[in-house]
Order: C-alpha cells, then sequence, then structure tokens
C-alpha cells in the first residue's frame, strides 16, 4: 500500500468512509467490551451493599 500524500492514505482509494467506519465501530465494541464489565461488577457491589445494610438494620 503505498499512498503520495495523507488525503490519498485517507480515501483509501474511494473506500475510505467503509474502511475508518469499520476501524470505529471496531474501536467502539472493544471499548465497550473493557468498561461494561467493570461498570456491573460496580452496580452489583453497591446493590450487595445496600441489600446487607437493609438486612442488619433493625
Amino acid at each position: 500500500m503505498s499512498f503520495s500524500t495523507f488525503a490519498e492514505f485517507l480515501a483509501m482509494g474511494h473506500h475510505g468512509l467503509y474502511v475508518w467506519s469499520a476501524y470505529g465501530i471496531t474501536a467502539v465494541v472493544l471499548v465497550l467490551n473493557a468498561v461494561l464489565p467493570v461498570l456491573a461488577r460496580r452496580r452489583y457491589l453497591q446493590d450487595e451493599a445496600r441489600r446487607l445494610r437493609r438486612e442488619n438494620t433493625p
């Protein structure tokens, strides 16, 4: 792959929109796969702490 300018590199022979949107969607999915389990764990632990406090209060 040899491009003479950066603009040609971004255009990818008129396939740039497809290529860069595919990279963007992939990056979003990877970030969500890393972040959502952390948020779910945090929410679970908060819910459990609330439940335990409710059970232990007279």
